[in-house]
């Protein structure tokens, strides 16, 4: 009797008229990107130059594939500027000297078959990717095309080596692993062996498991400190589990990953009515190695209160298919859930009306055992 009239006060002040629900700004995106930009930082350009590596394999693919075209253009373009210099300088290019001309009065060139920028061009291209044509090839007679020959060389395979690196390192991306890992859409709150729990689930879609993986979870919200200083994004950790273990996976089929919250949760005063009117966000992290792989990979998601559902429970995705002789994951079902009788008040209250009830018991059964003893 006394906790259907909690539950009624409780959805009285939960339902009032005039309620709306407020939202926080999301951090971390539904996709797992995170919803922060950068300004006005001091040779931010420079910096990443420094690092031209990391910036090639984190810009889009269209910047990477411009970049990899004009890096070979434009050394092929470099190399065979410096072969016209020799050529010409050397009196390659006069009428004269020309190959046509040449077994006439017996001109030896730097380069066989060099005519003009065209032709430099093309032995450009060929010296640095070893096609070797064998219509070009360079002579004894000049030190300096020996030389340049074999700085190309190396430099065509550094710049092969450095441009198939970024490529290979941007297919082989660790978070392009995480479009197959998913979380429900929205998270619940209900209770589970008499507490409230706040709830989520995560799946893997690939028979390929994360292996050592393991899950977190932070409540992202204001906090205004003793000293009045007022915390904008301040970060709570929330302990996680599944199942009965800690915050590591046995990632083989979705798991309901629950967040018990008890008196050392931040969420310990939050009733149903609060959950409408806070502005926080739940964060929640899932890192691991992919077996196929052996990368680290990390997937991100997070929740607002407009997607926690008060006194929901998640429908069951694992069954057993007699046919196949094996476990079956419907993943039709993965977001569903079903509405289930949960106290509306906050975990502390419930606990505080547990305590009480609890007394009336224990109460109740001495006032019983002394009237025995007494007609006794």
């Amino acid at each position: 009797m006394a906790q259907g009239t909690l539950r009624r006060n409780e959805s009285s002040r939960a339902f009032r008229p005039g309620t709306t629900r407020k939202y926080r700004k999301r951090a971390i995106l539904k996709n797992g990107e995170c919803n922060i930009t950068t300004s006005k930082v001091s040779q931010q350009h420079l910096r990443f130059l420094q690092d031209i590596f990391t910036t090639l394999v984190d810009a889009q693919w269209r910047w990477t594939l411009l970049v990899f075209a004009f890096s070979f253009i434009g050394s092929w373009l470099f190399f065979a500027v410096i072969w016209w210099l020799i050529a010409f300088t050397h009196g390659d290019l006069e009428e004269m000297h020309l190959p046509d001309n040449q077994a006439e009065n017996g001109w030896v060139p730097c380069v066989f078959n060099i005519q003009s920028f065209t032709s430099c061009f093309l032995f450009s291209i060929e010296t640095q990717h070893t096609i070797g044509y064998g219509v070009r090839t360079t002579t004894e007679e000049c030190p300096e095309a020996i030389f340049i020959m074999c700085f190309q060389s190396i430099y065509g395979v550094m710049i092969q080596a450095f441009m198939v690196g970024i490529v290979f390192a941007k297919m082989t991306r660790p978070k392009h692993r995480t479009q197959t890992l998913l979380f429900s859409k929205q998270a619940v709150i209900c209770q589970r062996d008499g507490e409230l729990c706040f709830m989520f689930r995560v799946g893997d879609m690939r028979k390929s498991h994360i292996i050592g993986a393991s899950i977190r979870a932070q409540l992202i919200r204001t906090k205004c400190t003793k000293e009045g200083e007022v915390l904008s994004q301040y970060q709570s950790e929330l302990d996680v589990g599944a199942d009965g273990c800690a915050s590591d996976l046995f990632f083989i089929w979705p798991q309901i990953v629950v967040h018990r919250i008890n008196a050392d949760s931040p969420m310990y005063n939050m009733s149903a009515s609060d959950l409408l009117q806070d502005r926080f966000e739940i964060v929640v992290i899932l890192e691991g190695t992919v077996e196929s792989t052996g990368q680290s990979t990390q997937a991100r998601s997070s929740y607002v209160n407009a997607e926690i559902l008060w006194g929901h429970r998640f429908e069951p995705v694992v069954f057993y298919n007699k046919e196949s002789q094996g476990y079956e994951i419907n993943y039709s079902r993965f977001d569903e859930t079903t509405q289930v009788d949960t106290p509306l008040c906050s975990a502390r209250e419930l606990a505080e009306f547990y305590k009480i009830q609890d007394d009336y018991r224990s109460n109740g059964e001495l006032d019983q055992w002394r009237y025995l003893l007494v007609e006794r």
